[in-house]
């Protein structure tokens, strides 16, 4: 009896011994969630990050598991709980969001998409010389919820005009936005997309006005895990740029490195957007 007791015992102690390995060998989950107003598909996106979580999980000697999420809400969700470890977040209003909650810490911007700016178009013989004078038009933007939105909801505000001021339509893709201008639907457009402002102005279109700059594609991390982690996480993606074997992590995303976020700006977008 009393040697099975023991014996009983020992592999208690054992057991206990390995709980703080097992949870080290936990996976950290990094969440992805891309832009609603771009046309990509799952295994897309998952083709981009999957590199890069191989490389974090390298790195960090545990496994990194991407989970794709793809709605604005449902990823709000999960940051209210903290269920995501790391995630990658697109539209910056919902980064910013969950890092003013404090449930989040930025670990860095996306290089080059860091003064992210939306534009107003029209058609070049349009009578608009300033924003200020888009009041009794109509505008039509990408979706409510998108980062472009928010922008342009923050020019509208900072003009102090009500919600019956300008006509605001809503389409989903930033590259319908010229379709609405050219068809009549809408005098004005508004878009992020540097590639349809281009195509834009090349047919002759004109920009009558630009919002202030915000840094998106944002990559955060939970105020969950130990300081010492998330800033290990940070100095890994910081260095993805700076090697070979980081280089062709980040190849296939197209993105040329990450950034380190700048507390300043990041308290100045928050009061620019109302968050």
């Amino acid at each position: 009896m009393f040697a099975r007791n023991w014996i009983a015992g020992a592999a208690g102690i054992a057991v206990l011994a390995l709980l703080p390995m097992i949870a080290q060998a936990q996976d950290l989950v990094f969440s992805v969630t891309e832009g609603v107003t771009y046309q990509a598909t799952p295994k897309e996106i998952r083709d981009k990050f999957e590199p890069i979580a191989e490389a974090l999980s390298r790195a960090l000697k545990r496994n990194v598991r991407i989970q794709l999420v793809p709605s604005y809400n449902d990823v709000r969700a999960g940051l209210k709980t903290q269920q995501y470890d790391i995630a990658y977040i697109h539209p910056a209003h919902v980064a910013l969001e969950a890092i003013k909650s404090g449930r989040y810490k930025a670990l860095a911007w996306t290089a080059g998409y860091t003064e992210y700016t939306a534009s107003i178009m029209g058609d070049a013989k349009a009578p608009l010389k300033s924003f200020a004078e888009i009041k009794g038009h109509s505008l039509v933007t990408p979706e409510r919820d998108s980062i472009t939105w928010a922008m342009i909801n923050a020019m509208l505000r900072q003009e102090k005009f009500g919600p019956a001021d300008v006509k605001v339509m809503n389409t989903r893709y930033q590259d319908a936005v010229p379709f609405y201008i050219e068809k009549g639907f809408a005098e004005y457009g508004a878009t992020a997309a540097n590639a349809v402002v281009k195509h834009w102005t090349d047919k002759g279109g004109k920009v009558y006005a630009r919002s202030m700059p915000v840094p998106i594609k944002q990559i955060i991390g939970s105020t969950r895990l130990p300081a010492a982690d998330l800033d290990r996480i940070r100095e890994i993606l910081l260095s993805l740029s700076q090697n070979d074997a980081g280089q062709r992590a980040l190849a296939p995303s197209g993105y040329k490195g990450f950034v380190a976020a700048n507390p300043e700006v990041e308290r100045n977008v928050m009061a620019w957007l109302g968050i």
